[in-house]
């Protein structure tokens, strides 16, 4: 079919708001990327922008080396892979129940699950809760206080609806209990919705910052985000620079630099193998049809 002028020029210009949308998110990393393989004296002087500047792997062979950055690391990729998948579980069993019609509690559970949404937990009691639990200092007080999204949830629930009920009826002449019928037959076909919340939960698991500052006082349970910004608020810890021998292959700016990069990137690399579900899962996750 033909394309009108309208819609040509509706086309070119959609695609070149997207197109500087996407640059201005891009850039800042590739500029960033730029930084960390630069000199010293080049970023101090800002001389670089999408290149590096008389190129040095110095920075990252310091980043690399540093043990309490990759003992960070390890903890960020725990709490994110072992709380992603405890939070993913948990959100399909609350899920399941409440989008089914026979379940006769649903209305007043779900009218509970709302109300959080709109009135988040004051912040003492919270602490208070966590605290009584016996969960400071403990790496699950950066998983359990938020295994499962309200929102999340109500996209997953909304979803399980929209599967036809005569799928369940056709698992139970033929023997299948609720839990045959949820694991056998609605996770199969709810991959996509599935994919789009694993992707929300490891982003946020990944960024976990304020548990860190609530919870942990033992920096050897500090996540990646807690570290970076106890680098940030004293680079001298990150840099070590040897001032008197006077080795300055890196400074305090290429070292930040590098970190954000260090920090940023494995969560990016998440999304193009979860891209084909991702806008799929969102959509039919938020329409009830």
């Amino acid at each position: 079919m033909k394309k009108s002028l309208g819609e040509k020029c509706f086309q070119f210009f959609n695609y070149t708001f997207l197109i500087v949308i996407s640059a201005t998110m891009i850039l800042p990393l590739l500029q960033l990327l730029a930084v960390s393989f630069s000199s010293p004296i080049a970023a101090e002087s800002k001389q670089v922008f999408l290149f590096p500047v008389e190129f040095t792997l110095a920075t990252w062979k310091h980043i690399l080396q540093n043990d309490v950055l990759w003992r960070s690391f390890g903890v960020t990729i725990f709490i994110t892979v072992v709380g992603t998948i405890l939070s993913m579980l948990f959100t399909v069993l609350t899920a399941f129940p409440l989008s089914r019609k026979e379940f006769l509690p649903k209305k007043p559970i779900m009218l509970a699950i709302v109300i959080t949404m709109i009135f988040n937990a004051p912040m003492i009691p919270y602490f208070l809760t966590v605290r009584e639990l016996g969960l400071m200092d403990s790496i699950w007080a950066l998983i359990i206080p938020g295994l499962i999204s309200t929102f999340n949830m109500i996209i997953v629930r909304t979803f399980f609806m929209g599967i036809p009920s005569e799928l369940d009826d056709a698992a139970k002449i033929d023997g299948c209990n609720d839990f045959r019928i949820l694991f056998q037959i609605y996770i199969p076909l709810s991959k996509p919705v599935l994919a789009t919340i694993g992707l929300f939960y490891a982003v946020g698991f990944w960024n976990t910052f304020q548990s860190a500052v609530l919870f942990i006082r033992d920096q050897t349970l500090w996540p990646l985000q807690m570290r970076l910004r106890g680098y940030f608020t004293s680079p001298e810890a990150l840099a070590e620079v040897n001032l008197i021998t006077g080795d300055f292959d890196f400074n305090t700016i290429t070292l930040k630099a590098a970190t954000i990069i260090f920090a940023t990137v494995p969560i990016v690399l998440v999304y193009p193998f979860l891209q084909k579900y991702f806008v799929k899962g969102a959509v039919l996750g938020s329409i009830k049809e």
